[in-house]
């Protein structure tokens, strides 16, 4: 590019309408004058080649992307991670913040994710390390998008549950179990307390467990459930599958008893899940799969929080995402940022309920919700209500206890004398702590 090629990509704010651009920011490692890198990543995502040979035009004011902010370092250590065939140079450390005209691609996820961590972004020219660090949508983008369905309130609402986390539990084991035994792990773990009883990510509608046997039984142990404890339940059933089988997948468990569903947001693609929820009668919760291949380096794919927004925007009531501690791998700052993301504002969007998971138990809620900040989130434990030692039920109740001890201000040592799940769990778990 030519000095008056690399100028055409960029911009002041205050220039532009921001209701025509979605805003991106992204870290990249780059080799060479880093003015010029951003300028490729900001072609590379929208026009390319802006204008015919021999015609007297220019693409760029209209459909360019733009270049908005540019900050730089040089790295004289080079590459931070080593890649192949990587271009030869000085190389500097950027964070850039780009505006994309969404007119490019339009209110569809597949020709956003296209256009903004796509081909054009991951092989710039120049730029081998790069990470979508978030994305910031306007209301007229938002607009066309209808979001969850039931969001926080509404989870909150359907369950009568309010002024504290909601409490699920992964029903373990996950894998193997037939619908009967399976649906009797659930029941004792509702009488328990637990909210949501819920199908591991894994479990599909597979010949030892179909579907419709599986959300029949625990759909009859819910109605159960319901009647001797007073309260609703949730059974949440896995549906994650091909997605031309969602729609069916979906009137069948809700027909045999199942009032959630689950799916595994990026196996089965964000576009399937915006399908489904303009199908959908129930609550749709998200589920992690695949996400850690995007997010796991810091240096590169793409920033978690960035999945969790789109996945709000599908239309996911709920998001389970990995949860702090060394189980997930993830740093705790990631965590919420992602729990931020579900829980800010945005536009007529409504708010989801963050599920942070990952080897809890009742000894870490008070970790989880000190963390958060609020009572605004989901608690996920799986062996921490179904491995404990006094079965599901003595397992849920554990948690419950837990949560009672921590909204009255007392440790939960000096509750457990008085609680004998509690003090059952802390024995059998508290070297997890």
């Amino acid at each position: 590019m030519t000095p008056d090629d690399i100028a055409g990509f960029y911009a002041k704010r205050g220039d532009l309408n921001p209701e025509d651009y979605i805003e991106l920011d992204f870290t990249f490692e780059c080799a060479g004058d880093p003015r010029e890198a951003a300028a490729h990543l900001c072609s590379e995502q929208s026009t390319a080649q802006w204008r015919r040979v021999g015609v007297d035009e220019d693409f760029r004011p209209r459909f360019a992307a733009k270049v908005l902010e540019l900050e730089s370092e040089p790295r004289p250590s080079g590459f931070s991670i080593p890649v192949e065939c990587a271009v030869q140079g000085p190389v500097h450390a950027v964070r850039v913040t780009i505006a994309h005209p969404h007119g490019n691609f339009g209110p569809r996820i597949p020709n956003l994710l296209s256009a903004v961590c796509g081909e054009g972004v991951f092989f710039s020219p120049g730029i081998p390390l790069i990470r979508l660090q978030d994305i910031r949508f306007p209301d007229s983008y938002l607009a066309h998008f209808e979001g969850p369905r039931f969001g926080v309130a509404g989870l909150r609402e359907r369950l009568q549950a309010f002024g504290r986390p909601i409490f699920f539990g992964v029903i373990k084991p996950n894998i193997g179990l037939p619908p009967k035994p399976f649906a009797e792990l659930g029941y004792q773990s509702w009488l328990g307390g637990l909210d949501i009883a819920k199908d591991d990510e894994m479990l599909a509608d597979i010949d030892y467990s179909p579907l419709s046997e599986r959300a029949a039984a625990l759909g009859e142990a819910r109605l159960r459930a319901e009647r001797e404890t007073g309260v609703p339940k949730i059974y949440l059933a896995n549906i994650t599958d091909e997605v031309d089988r969602l729609a069916d997948l979906h009137d069948l468990a809700v027909a045999k008893g199942a009032n959630a569903l689950l799916i595994n947001a990026m196996p089965v693609g964000l576009s399937g899940v915006r399908m489904l929820r303009k199908h959908a009668t129930v609550p749709l919760i998200a589920h992690f799969p695949f996400i850690a291949a995007f997010s796991r380096l810091s240096g590169y794919g793409i920033h978690s929080r960035v999945l969790t927004r789109l996945q709000r925007l599908a239309g996911f009531d709920t998001v389970i995402m990995p949860g702090f501690g060394s189980r997930m791998m993830m740093p705790e700052h990631e965590v919420l940022d992602c729990v931020r993301a579900c829980l800010e504002p945005m536009g007529h969007i409504k708010p989801c309920l963050p599920v942070p998971g990952g080897s809890d138990w009742a000894g870490t809620l008070e970790g989880v919700y000190r963390k958060v900040g609020g009572v605004d989130f989901g608690f996920v434990p799986g062996r921490g209500v179904f491995g404990h030692p006094m079965g599901p039920r003595g397992g849920a109740a554990s948690i419950r206890q837990a949560w009672d001890a921590i909204s009255q201000g007392i440790p939960l040592a000096q509750h457990a004398l008085a609680h004998a799940e509690l003090h059952a769990a802390l024995e059998a778990f508290g070297s997890r702590a």
